[in-house]
This record gives C-alpha cells, structure tokens and sequence, in this order.
C-alpha cells in the first residue's frame, strides 16, 4: 500500500516533466532530467517506462498522420514526373537563348569597354594635369634651393626653405617624392648650421692670427690721437694764456673702431691707415648669426661664440716664460690683448645681443685681473730700469687704446704707482753702482783750480759759494774734492730719470713733485747714505780721506736747497705750496757725518794702539834714560800732524777727537802699567814713564786743537798724573790720610790701582834688596812698602764690603 501511494504520487510529476523535455529548448534538458535522479529511490526506472510509454504513444500518432497523407504524396509525385519532361525543353530553350543573346553582345562589350578605358585615360591625365599644376611650383623652389645651396647662399636657402614648408608642401603632402623632401630639409638645416659653423671657426682663427696687427693698428691711432690732443692742449693753453701742466688728463673719446689719423700728411707714399675692416672680414660672423637666428637658434650660436672668445681670451692673456726679458715681448703681448677687445667692441656695436656690454665688462674685468697679475710678476723680474721705463710707456698706451673703447683702465694706472716705485728700486741700484764708481775714482783732495775758466766750469756743474775764495788769487783750491760735483750731477739726472716715469700716468704738477721728492729723498737717505756708510767703514780709507769725506758732505747738504728749487722749476709749481715735500738730505749727510767723525775716532785709536804697541820698556832699569821714549815721541809728533788737517773740521769735530785721542792715550799708558803679565816694575821704571806722560801733558797743553778751555785737555791725563806724583814722592800718609775727601790731593787715585802697582813695585824691590837686607835704610823702605800694601789691601776690602 505504502508503495502504490508512492507510485501515485510520481506519476504526474514524471507527466510534467515529459512535458518540459517536449517544450523547452535542449540546453534546459539537464536540469530537467536531473529533478528525475534527485527525486525518490527508482524513480528514474518508472520514468524511463513513462518515457517508453511516451515514445510509443507518439509513434502511433505519426503512423496516423502518415496513413491519413499518404495518398495526397503519392498524388504529387505523379505530378512531378509529368513536369520533368517540360522541364528539360525549358532547359534546352533558355541555353539556346543564353548562347544567342551573349553572340550578339560581343561587339557591344568590346566597344563599351575601349570607351571605358578612353574616359578613364582622359580623367588620369586630367588629375595628372592637376596634379603636375601642384607639384611644379614645390620642384621648382626646392630646384632654386639647390642652386642656393649650391651657390652657398644659406641665409636665402634657409629662406626658401620656410616658404617650401609653409606654403608649397602642405599641397602636396601626400606624395612620397614630397615626404623625401620634407625628410631632406632637417639635414639640410644642419649641412648649412654646420657650414656656417665652419665659417664662424675659420674667422675666429683669422681674428686670434691678426689680433695683434689690429691691435698694433690700434695703439698707433691711439698714441697719434693722444699726441695731437696734447699739443692742441697747449696752443690752447698758451694761447688763452694759461699754465701748462705736465701730463694733464687727455679727454677720452671713442666715435669709430678705429680713430682717424690725426695728421695728414702731404707725402703721397704715406702709409695708408688700416681699419679693423680692413684686416678682418666679419661676413662668416653675420652669416652664422642670421642663419643661427632664423633657425631659432640663437642662443646656442651666441653661448658658442662667447665660450670660444674666452677661451681665446685665455689663450690671449697666457704670456710667454721669457716675455720680461725685451720689450718686444710686452708690445706682443699687449697688442694681441688690444686686437682681442677691438673686435669684440666692434662686434659690440654691429651686433644686436650677439654680445652686450655686461658681457664685455666681465670678459675685461677676468682680462684686466690677469692682466695684472702677469705685468706685477714678469716686471718683478726686471733689473734694467729702462726696460721698465718702456714697459710704463706701453702701458699707458695700452691703457690708453681701451680707454678710448669705452673700458675702464683705472686699475692699470694703480698698477703703474707700484711699477714706478719698481722703477725707483732699479734706478736706486744703478745709481748706487754709479755713486760707488764714483767714490773709487775720486782722489779725496781739495779740487785745485788753476784760472777762471776751470772755476766757471766748476761752478757750472755744483752751486758753490764762498766770497772770501772768491777773492783769492788763483791757483787756488775748491774744498771739496772732485766726487762732489759728480755726485750732485748724478742727482739731477736721477731726477730726470724718475721724472720719465711720471709722465702721461695722467697727474698734476702738484703730485708729479711730491713723487720726485720722495724718489729723491730715497735716493738720498738710502742709496747715497748707504754707499758713504760703506766707503767710510773700507780699510783704505785713512784719517786724510775721511776728514775730505765729512767736507763732502757738508757741501752736499748744502747743496740740497738748490736740489729743491731743481725740481719746482722742472715741476712748474709755485714754491709756497703747502704740501711740498722737503729733501731730507739734513739728516742723510749728518747721519754720514756722525758716521766718518766715529770712524776717524775709531782710526785714531787705532793708530795710537800701533804706536803704543811698539813700545819697549825696560820695567827693571835702575835709573831713567833722561829722556822721553822714541816711540811716544813719534806718536806725539803724528798727532800734531794730524791734528793739523783737522782744521779743516768742524771745531767740534777737531777738538772731540782731539779729547777722545788724549784720553785713549791716556788709558793704553794705564793699561801698560796695569798689565797683568807685567809682574815687576822698577823705580827707575816708573820714573822713565812718568818722563814719557810728561810729554803727553806738554803736547796738551800746547793747544793742538784750538778751541780748548784752560787746561781742559790736560785733564785727560789727570789719573795718570795723581799716580805718577804718589810714587814718585812716596806720600802715601797723605793719600791713606786724605783718601774718600773731596779736596784729596790724589783724589783720582783708585786703591785698588795703586795697590797693583805698589806690588810691582814691592817684588822688584825685594828682588833687587836680597842682598842688601842688612842695610837700615833698605830694611825701612821695605818694612814701609809692606805697610802701605797691608792698608791699601784693608782698604781695598772695605771697599769691597761697602760695596
């Protein structure tokens, strides 16, 4: 029961889902079918029998429909075999006609056919015609290109070029010998860009070649154009009455590239003046600009063109090693300097933004630095001032020529002040050698003057004045001695010297004297100075040359005013300007003065040293000779002599070395009887050299050098003196009474002096008195000596402790 209610239940579910596989599309079927698997256990096995069931329900229907139309089929195909055999005629009328109608459309085919071709040859050479209309024009500017480029016309072919782009290509665009061409322009762009570029190149070498002939050029207009501003300067100046100073300011103008000739010449073989035209041709660079710009590529040719003008810049300032060593190196060198910067002046102002002024003002600027550190290093080197000399006047004009160009030059002429004092130092070398030559050849002796005409001549050449020579007879003697002249000449011409230097570095008359003084002033304070230092410390030079050499000076100084008033009248100034240097030649010949005056004391010492050390005392003698020694006698003899010629100083100057010669006199005779290796000293001894310091006080008191007070040179020996008297009178109570009084008679006797010689004195005396120790008198005297030597020794250690 159970399983026929199941049955019941799925009978019509199997009916609906026959029904679906009947009425659905085929790709719905399978999830149809699979409802049947996903139903109840054997489900499928009754729907394959609904399904058996199904299929022989429908075989039944359509044997019923084929029954029921089997007759009517079996009616239509009698039909249509009745229809074949109509057919078939049909067939064969319709071929038959095919084949007449297509034999009699033949003729009509062909002839349609060669009218077809016609009209479409005759619409070909229309559009042909069309065609060639567009295309001549565009072959015919790119023919005239060709000829341009050919006949290297690229500014015109650049030109063309645009009108073939702009106007003619775009008609006929889409024609592959136009893409041809369209693809050839670029390359013909760059064929011109690298022409023109080659160009460029070759004229900037011509330019590095020919600089230096334009700036030769250049300099001469330049120093021409100065000459002839100068000299209207003073037609003017004289003409409206004015002072003319030296080296006034010359106006700086600049119209042209290169300034007319300022003189015109009648002379028909006059050379013709060359412009910077003239010697380079500056096309290549307004070629390569117009082509650079109309490519819209200007700033790559304008950045081009200025990295290589400052490499060329470089190049141009980068002087030789040995360019120091002649002129003809600094002109080389300042003229390739000059043709660089004409042309970039004149590409300035034929050019618009190929370069600009700021461009100019630092190329100058990175110039005129190197520019100057190359002349302040290369003219270091120069030891011939007049090397130096035309070095200064090239570069005035060289300063100068850019000046006129419109560059400021200010720093060269700072530069010029530290070459001329460069100039000062080799003139002050020269001058020295020429000083020391003239101090070898002069004889230091009184000029002798035989008539009028060697005084005339004489007095030409050193401004001497002295009224009471005047009036003497001649012959007679100029007190100075031959290198006074010459020296004061020389001066003058160091002035002039230095005053070649000074010229056109564009300075007042004012300043141009301050700078000669100072010059001079150098010249004398060292230069003179220095060779007087050195000619008074040579061993040649005795007393005679150094008291002519401290009458040289005296002269000299005085000549210094005369210097002075030289150097207004060359300089043109008044001479109450306030701010005129003065010469210092007050101090220079003093400072010599003081220097011969010391030597002739140090010589003088000298010589009473050479004197003394020929003296040959016999420190045992028992009795004195009677007379003074030989040698004191000639020393004595040479002072006199000498101390005549010092008539001729200064009264100080004589009677100082006078004093010093006395008083070292004084001290070597001290010395001698202090001398340490001297153990033994007689009375007799003593009493010889008390006759020898008798004469030194005899040539004192006889006034060697006059001028002396009283017995002023006398007391020069005074210690001597006081030592001598106290042993010659052996008053020894009264110097140990009185010693440490003011009014002691031997108040300049030291203890400890008089001990040394006392000692002396004792072992002589014992040595002399061994075998006479018996006596009374002796045995006294030698008991005294011993006594004396004992109290000077007390004394001497008192002095010693208070000390």
């Amino acid at each position: 029961m159970a399983e026929s209610g199941e049955g019941l239940g799925t009978v019509p579910e199997h009916e609906r889902i026959l029904q679906e596989i009947q009425s659905t599309d085929t790709a719905c079927v399978g999830p149809t079918l699979r409802s049947v698997y996903d139903d109840q256990p054997n489900a499928h096995k009754k729907f394959m029998e609904k399904l058996d069931a199904c299929i022989r329900n429908h075989d039944k229907e359509i044997e019923k429909m084929c029954n029921f139309h089997h007759q009517g089929f079996v009616d239509a195909i009698t039909e249509l075999l009745k229809v074949r055999t109509d057919a078939e005629k049909l067939k064969v009328q319709v071929t038959d006609t095919n084949r007449r109608f297509q034999d009699a459309g033949k003729e009509v085919i062909v002839q349609t056919e060669d009218i077809i071709r016609c009209r479409i040859q005759q619409r070909n050479i229309t559009t042909v015609v069309e065609k060639l209309q567009l295309c001549l024009p565009v072959l015919e500017m790119y023919s005239k290109l060709k000829e341009q480029m050919s006949a290297k016309r690229y500014y015109s072919a650049l030109k063309t070029m645009e009108q073939l782009e702009n106007v003619y290509f775009p008609r006929v665009s889409q024609y592959r010998f136009c893409q041809l061409m369209i693809e050839n322009l670029p390359k013909l762009r760059e064929d011109i860009k690298e022409i023109s570029m080659s160009d460029l190149k070759d004229f900037l070498e011509s330019i590095r070649k020919h600089s230096d002939k334009i700036g030769e050029t250049a300099m001469k207009q330049a120093q021409q154009q100065k000459l002839f501003s100068v000299i209207l300067q003073k037609q003017n100046n004289v003409k409206f009455g004015k002072t003319v100073y030296i080296n006034d300011r010359i106006p700086e103008e600049r119209n042209e590239i290169v300034l007319k000739p300022v003189f015109e010449e009648e002379d028909e073989n006059e050379e013709e003046v060359l412009t910077v035209q003239d010697l380079v041709d500056f096309s290549p660079v307004y070629r390569c600009l117009h082509i650079y710009s109309v490519l819209g590529d200007e700033e790559t040719f304008e950045n081009y063109y200025r990295k290589q003008r400052k490499k060329q810049a470089r190049l141009v300032l980068q002087p030789q090693s040995n360019m120091h060593e002649t002129v003809d190196g600094y002109r080389r060198y300042f003229t390739q300097i000059v043709g660089f910067f004409v042309v970039e002046d004149h590409i300035l102002h034929v050019t618009q933004g190929l370069v600009t002024r700021a461009y100019t003002d630092e190329l100058w600027n990175m110039a005129l630095s190197k520019i100057i550190a190359v002349l302040r290093a290369h003219s270091s080197y120069c030891t011939d001032p007049d090397l130096v000399l035309e070095l200064k006047n090239l570069i005035v004009i060289f300063a100068d020529t850019l000046q006129g160009y419109g560059f400021p030059v200010n720093r060269l002429f700072d530069l010029l002040f530290e070459i001329r004092d460069q100039y000062n130092e080799t003139l002050l070398k020269k001058w020295a050698g020429v000083f020391r030559d003239i101090f070898e050849e002069d004889n230091y002796s009184p000029i002798p003057i035989v008539n009028e005409e060697e005084y005339k001549t004489v007095i030409s050449k050193f401004p001497f004045q002295d009224p009471d020579l005047e009036k003497q007879s001649f012959p007679k003697k100029l007190p100075m001695s031959q290198s006074v002249p010459h020296i004061y000449i020389q001066v003058k011409e160091f002035i002039y010297a230095s005053l070649k230097f000074s010229e056109s570095l564009h300075r007042s008359s004012t300043e141009i004297d301050d700078m000669l003084r100072k010059s001079t002033n150098l010249l004398l304070t060292r230069t003179l100075s220095s060779c007087l230092l050195n000619l008074i410390k040579k061993p040649h030079i005795g007393l005679t040359e150094l008291v002519q050499i401290i009458i040289n000076t005296t002269h000299l100084e005085q000549a210094c005013k005369y210097l002075e008033d030289f150097i207004t009248n060359i300089t043109n100034i008044s001479q109450e300007t306030v701010h005129t240097t003065r010469l210092y030649g007050l101090s220079t010949f003093k400072d010599a003065r003081h220097a011969a005056e010391g030597e002739i004391y140090t010589k003088l010492n000298q010589k009473i040293d050479e004197f003394v050390q020929l003296a040959d005392y016999d420190w045992t003698m028992s009795e004195p000779d009677g007379r003074a020694s030989g040698y004191l006698m000639d020393l004595i003899n040479f002072l006199r002599s000498i101390f005549q010629v010092f008539t001729h100083l200064p009264g100080k100057v004589a009677q100082t070395a006078c004093m010093s010669a006395c008083q070292h006199l004084s001290t070597s005779l001290m010395q001698m009887l202090l001398d340490s290796e001297l153990k033994q000293i007689s009375m007799g001894a003593v009493q010889q050299f008390n006759l020898d310091v008798i004469q030194c006080e005899l040539f004192a008191s006889s006034e060697p050098v006059p001028g002396f007070q009283g017995d002023t040179l006398q007391l020069a020996f005074i210690d001597l003196r006081q030592l001598l008297d106290l042993f010659m009178v052996w008053d020894w109570s009264t110097y140990l009474a009185d010693y440490g009084q003011p009014a002691s008679k031997y108040l300049r006797v030291n203890p400890n002096t008089a001990l040394t010689l006392l000692e002396k004195i004792k072992d002589t005396s014992k040595k002399n008195n061994i075998f006479a120790q018996f006596r009374k008198n002796d045995r006294d005297k030698q008991k005294l000596i011993e006594t004396v030597v004992k109290q000077l020794r007390s004394l001497v250690n008192g002095m010693s402790q208070h000390t």
